[in-house]
């Protein structure tokens, strides 16, 4: 009997609560490895690189050193140009959750405190805790390791400002939030972790201009897939596929993430490198019944509107019918709703179909940069309260209620829904997972549906208009003209047998 083709998998040695290199894992087949080399990457250069002094350093103090992929990492995020500076002086690095970027990180970290001489490191994340437990790995290496021990000044523990020095004065400093690097001096190097999770560019502006002065400064980012409200980590993005695509940009961005949506191990295995290594297959396969957003941020590394939106992507486009549309014959709801900030609107309007179904449609969006002009807004929406045969025009007081309220004079009828929003954002729900709505698949309602995030409450649940991190207008609208196109036609639509 022939063995299988299967790949040797390192034990795990006595735990120290740090080591994630290594686990204890049953032989894995060759085919399940994970992908060693980024699917998405900016292009290669040919200049000398410092990552295998890294490499080798990882080996002293990891049991089984980097992974295949970590080394590429190294290799790639350590080029130098021919003056010493750093090809790449900002790099990011996405990877699925548990597949070791923190202990590449802590490798980094390490490095230049203690080898590479750089006097000032600083680590922020979006999460306070997430930064501690950073900072207690990397002192408890220090403390396994006689060599690097001796070299430590001291280390402080200060809630959201710990810091190692050492005795010829390099400096690692965890600092939290966005004003994480104000009032540091010159940081050669600054460690942004879970990036997805900075969402405004003021933030990252206040860790970003504190490198202008440093000699040699780099910036690495570590993070997994964002959504759409990931502003930062987007920005990084477009920035490394114009690079790929020849752009001028000395941008460093490699990413492991899967090609397809298609939830299977196949597919995993370009998002999660450590598969087969510290990954065991049958982990990955117990999380593909969660959440399909989740599964596609967490697992494969694919970026989606917003992680745990309502409204399932996949439900949401089996209600696409692209021959539907407004009759300008028949009885329509239309519904306007505004944005808290009064910066975007979006007007939707409804109809019943056969069979119980209905068709929204999204008619019109507004945008300002300072603020919508009510007047502006009540003017063009009329124009459609003119050219459908509507019985109500939808409205929340809260956001669009002086719209409204300079419609009503022009003899539009108008209708207040604050009291049944919570029943309009559960029907809306309904109709979507019973396919009961249909749709022409417009990219702008896809995008703000797809956005759009449950906000519970003691009477249920609503779309969150700020709690969705950005203009959910349109789905707003849809679920209060939802309301009126799913009414029964008679009082009882539920007969008793």
């Amino acid at each position: 009997m022939t063995k299988p083709d299967y790949a040797p998998i390192h034990l795990r040695p006595a735990d120290n609560g740090l080591n994630r290199l290594t686990e204890v894992l049953k032989e894995a087949p060759k085919s399940l490895l994970g992908k060693p080399e980024p699917r998405i990457h900016t292009p290669y250069n040919d200049y000398p690189s410092k990552g295998q002094e890294l490499i080798d350093f990882a080996e002293s103090i990891f049991p089984n050193g980097f992974m295949d992929w970590q080394k590429h990492l190294a290799i790639h995020a350590n080029k130098v140009k021919p003056d010493n500076r750093w090809a790449h002086p900002l790099f990011t690095a996405i990877v699925a959750r548990q597949n070791g970027k923190s202990a590449y990180m802590m490798a980094r970290i390490l490095m230049g405190l203690f080898h590479w001489d750089e006097k000032l490191q600083i680590l922020s994340s979006h999460r306070l805790s997430t930064s501690v437990e950073r900072f207690r790995e990397v002192v408890q290496i220090i403390e396994e390791n006689e060599e690097m021990s001796k070299q430590v000044k001291r280390i402080r523990w200060a809630h959201g400002a710990e810091e190692i020095e050492t005795l010829n004065g390099n400096r690692f400093v965890l600092k939290a939030g966005g004003a994480a690097a104000r009032g540091m001096s010159r940081p050669a190097v600054i460690h942004l972790d879970e990036l997805r999770e900075m969402r405004d560019m003021e933030s990252f502006a206040s860790l970003r201009y504190t490198l202008m002065a440093a000699e040699n400064p780099q910036l690495l980012c570590y993070s997994n897939a964002g959504d759409a409200t990931s502003l930062v980590l987007n920005s990084f993005r477009e920035r490394a596929l114009a690079a790929a695509a020849g752009a001028k940009d000395d941008i460093g961005y490699f990413e492991w993430s899967s090609p397809t949506d298609e939830i299977s191990l196949e597919n995993a295995a370009y998002s999660n490198p450590a598969l087969g290594v510290t990954i065991h297959p049958d982990n990955l396969e117990a999380t593909f019944n969660d959440p399909a957003d989740v599964v596609q941020t967490e697992i494969l590394c694919r970026w989606v509107q917003t992680i745990n939106s309502v409204v399932d992507a996949s439900s949401w486009s089996k209600c696409v019918d692209s021959k539907v549309d407004l009759d300008t014959e028949k009885l329509t709801w239309l519904a306007i709703d505004m944005s808290p900030d009064r910066r975007f609107a979006a007007l939707v309007g409804a109809q019943k179909l056969d069979n119980e179904q209905f068709v929204v449609k999204l008619l019109h969006t507004w945008e300002n940069e300072l603020q919508l002009d009510d007047k502006a807004i009540a003017n063009e929406a009329a124009v459609y309260a003119r050219k459908y045969p509507i019985e109500y025009l939808l409205y929340s007081r809260k956001t669009s209620g002086a719209v409204a309220a300079r419609m009503q004079p022009a003899g539009i009828p108008i209708f207040e829904m604050d009291a049944a929003y919570p029943q309009s954002c559960d029907e809306l729900l309904g109709a979507i997972n019973s396919q009961r709505l249909r749709h022409k698949g417009q990219d702008e309602l896809t995008k703000q549906m797809l956005s759009a995030v449950a906000l519970k409450r003691n009477d249920g649940w609503i779309i969150g208009r700020r709690a969705s991190g950005q203009a959910v207008c349109a789905a707003v609208a849809t679920a209060l003209a939802t309301h009126f196109a799913t009414r029964p036609e008679v009082e009882i639509d539920i007969l008793a047998m």
